[in-house]
């Protein structure tokens, strides 16, 4: 597994349907230990330093790896069986990067059938959704050039707790000093110990809105409606989150040139663009508008 999470969560949809499939299927990947809970139908284990996987990955027959280099480099140099996906996942396709991996399972290892899933369960004690009107908010990335903007996030949060919607933002205990003072008074700021505890509030929440990041697929993962902001479309076709009902907003169709739209995406992102892809998005869900006190969210 990658470092990464949303990579983590998308290359388990080839752990899960091997496994579902009868294959033994050995997880490498902390990420994916810290969610072992989750998972409880494979086997997974903490990463591999580079010392110790010659040793420990050759009683395999095959070597799976979302990169060619990275987090093990030249395995294919020495292991026969090393199979990485940069071309599964740079094909050129409209396809979401979990059905990319379905499809390819399933090509490559003769499944008769494959999942758009990873398999993901809930330990006990936690509720599907149990705080339906709360929308679970992360306004950072893994770099700058995913970030929307501070302020419309900040707008965007005042505008869903007028609709009567409890907002809470989540993000890593360093960010949390540039967004202390910002989110004060529209909504609370919620940092988590592990990867499983945010799992949890995830879970409990009724819906997710962030950037282009692995909380992202996190939530989907979880069932959780998905609404994510792009800085390019066909970023978005690769990377939005798939294993649910979600929906992305990216740039509008004219701002001319990628260069441009690289420069100034963030700003031709308005916050009414994104409040009216929610309103859609909630729109899909009728059961939970219809058992939840959440007014529409008036527009400028």
């Amino acid at each position: 597994m990658s470092p990464a999470l949303g990579d983590t969560l998308n290359l388990l949809v080839v752990a899960h349907n091997l496994s579902h499939a009868g294959w033994h299927v050995q997880v490498f990947g902390d990420h994916a230990y810290a969610l072992a809970a989750w998972f409880p139908h494979l086997s997974i284990a903490p990463a591999l330093t580079p010392s110790d996987a010659r040793e420990v990955l050759a009683r395999f027959g095959a070597v799976v790896q979302q990169h060619r280099d990275r987090p093990l480099k030249d395995v294919g140099s020495w292991h026969p069986g090393f199979i990485d996906l940069h071309e599964v996942e740079y094909a050129a396709n409209g396809n979401c990067m979990a059905k990319r991996f379905a499809d390819f399972a399933a090509a490559h290892f003769g499944l008769e059938h494959a999942l758009i899933s990873n398999g993901m369960q809930a330990p006990a004690g936690v509720t599907f959704r149990k705080h339906a009107a709360r929308v679970a908010v992360h306004p950072e990335a893994s770099s700058g050039d995913k970030r929307w903007l501070t302020s419309r996030f900040i707008e965007l949060a005042r505008r869903l707790r007028a609709a009567n919607l409890s907002v809470e933002f989540t993000m890593l205990a360093r960010e949390r000093p540039h967004w202390l003072h910002a989110v004060s008074d529209v909504a609370s700021l919620r940092i988590f110990p592990s990867t499983a505890a945010l799992a949890e509030w995830l879970y409990e929440s009724g819906w997710f809105i962030g950037n282009d990041s692995g909380v992202g697929h996190l939530a989907s993962s979880l069932g959780i409606p998905t609404l994510t902001v792009f800085r390019r479309r066909r970023i978005a076709e690769r990377w939005r989150p798939g294993f649910t009902s979600g929906t992305v907003v990216v740039p509008p169709w004219w701002v001319p040139t990628a260069a441009m739209k690289e420069r100034w995406w963030r700003e031709s992102i308005s916050v009414r663009r994104v409040l009216e892809a929610f309103s859609r998005l909630r729109s899909c869900d009728f059961a939970l508008t219809a058992n939840t006190n959440v007014t529409p969210i008036s527009k400028p």
